[in-house]
């Protein structure tokens, strides 16, 4: 038995006395001081006597339903987390739940493991006003820059960064796979810098044909080529006692990155037909998804140039190396798109945050985004639920991913982790049937050779989409 534990009061309500009894069991174990309630209104009763922490409430009981439960403990104590369980409830009962003020819904049969984890989750929010205060409070801890989100390892490293030079005017590049953020990495050092009320200007190295790139970047003189018919500014120009955000800069042809070198090291540059050198005050932010120090070694990009954007390099993590973010981020491009879009969308599920967890994320935050985006767009309710989120796709990209490691038994000696592989099976094995019973659940449970009740709670737990 835990002692750390010992001054958290816990009340269980259900009305069999078999599960009322095993739960208290269990708590106890954990150390939490543990009343029980066999029905709603011995419930009710206790509620008004005693200040709980958590209630653990059945949403079937004998006299009133857990809803009432729930409503009565929210109205004595808003503070007071509940958690709802039960083997019946549907869908419209558990969102009725969560938008009542329910922490969460576990459903019967549950894994003790994962029902300790949600007790202990729900305990640590009872200081802040429920999960969206925690978050909130969060999310304004740690957005020290403009729309960067998280206080993973990695991006406190890079918020450190941030500080450190956004004051100077020294070349940085930022390095990281398409969908990380880059650019808002970029936007953060100009706002922290003493530049911050001068321009920021974007350049899509990727985007411009070769042809217009180098009158885009340096401008051009009128008659300098067909079409020239009048003097323009470039980019470069512009962006002057500014900061310019060079985007994808390996995607530059030789020929440019030659141009560009003279731009960057002395700070000036002719415009395309002219004679007369043009002096800038520019700070050079760059970015790139490739590893620029192999395309030197291929000769496919300058070393000169490389080591003059590189002074200091921002390495941005990978969204699947900082999944301890996937929250935050997801509550805050939740609030995004519910206030664009005219929504009430408050919150996105303990089970939806945990399949999204799950995810590797090809696309990094880019996806993430645009999946909150789309379940806002479809969502008919206040709460994002693991149905919601429109990751067929990301199963079966799942189930495709696992079909030749799941036996590799030689990554043992790397390390792995049992349970996610398990998991991974499971899935694939759940899906399956499920496709080659057109739905069926009943014909998906016989082909597993499990009862109907277990494929269901499988299916709950796992968050396969339900079809």
């Amino acid at each position: 038995m835990t002692e750390k534990n010992s001054d958290k009061k816990i009340l269980v309500v259900d009305d069999e006395l078999s599960m009322r009894e095993f739960l208290e069991v269990m708590l106890n174990r954990e150390g939490y001081d543990v009343l029980t309630a066999e029905n709603g209104k011995q419930a009710v009763s206790k509620i008004k006597k005693t200040t709980f922490d958590l209630i653990l409430c059945d949403i079937r009981l004998g006299d009133i339903s857990g809803i009432e439960v729930l409503k009565a403990a929210k109205e004595q104590d808003r503070n007071t987390v509940v958690v709802m369980i039960s083997a019946y409830a549907t869908t419209e009962i558990a969102v009725e739940a969560m938008n009542e003020g329910a922490f969460d819904y576990v459903p019967k049969p549950f894994d003790n493991i994962e029902l300790k984890n949600t007790i202990a989750d729900a305990l640590k929010s009872r200081t802040i006003e429920r999960e969206k205060k925690e978050l909130d409070y969060e999310l304004q801890k740690n957005l020290h820059f403009g729309r960067i989100v998280g206080n993973s390892p990695g991006m406190l490293h890079i918020y450190d960064l941030i500080r450190q030079v956004s004051k100077t005017r020294t070349n940085i590049l930022i390095s990281g796979e398409s969908g990380t953020g880059k650019e808002i990495i970029a936007r953060a050092i100009h706002e922290q810098s003493n530049r911050k009320d001068q321009p920021f200007i974007v350049v899509h190295c990727g985007g411009i044909p070769e042809t217009l790139m180098e009158s885009e970047l340096f401008g051009h003189k009128k008659g300098a080529f067909t079409g020239a018919t009048k003097d323009k500014q470039g980019l470069f120009e512009a962006a002057d006692t500014g900061t310019i955000f060079l985007d994808e800069i390996g995607e530059l042809s030789p020929q440019l990155q030659v141009k560009l070198l003279r731009a960057v090291q002395e700070r000036a540059f002719k415009a395309v037909g002219g004679t007369k050198d043009i002096a800038v005050d520019i700070r050079i932010i760059s970015a790139t998804n490739k590893a620029l120090d192999e395309e030197v070694i291929a000769a496919r990009f300058r070393e000169d140039l490389f080591y003059r954007l590189n002074v200091i390099e921002i390495k941005v993590p990978p969204l699947r190396e900082r999944k301890q973010d996937i929250r935050a981020l997801a509550q805050y491009f939740l609030e995004q798109y519910s206030s664009e879009m005219g929504k009430e969308v408050t919150k996105v599920s303990s089970y939806a945050i945990d399949m999204l967890e799950k995810y590797d994320f090809p696309g990094n935050i880019r996806e993430l985004e645009n999946l909150i985006e789309r379940s806002v767009a479809l969502s008919t309710t206040n709460i994002i639920l693991p149905d919601s989120l429109s990751l067929s796709t990301h199963k079966r990209r799942w189930i495709e991913g696992i079909k030749d490691k799941r036996f590799d038994l030689g990554s043992v000696s790397d390390g792995v982790i049992l349970d996610d592989i398990l998991e991974d099976i499971e899935r694939a094995y759940i899906n399956k049937a499920i496709d080659v019973s057109n739905g069926n659940k009943n014909k998906a449970a016989e082909l597993l050779g499990v009862s109907f009740r277990s494929l269901r709670y499988r299916i709950d737990k796992l968050g396969i989409e339900k079809r």
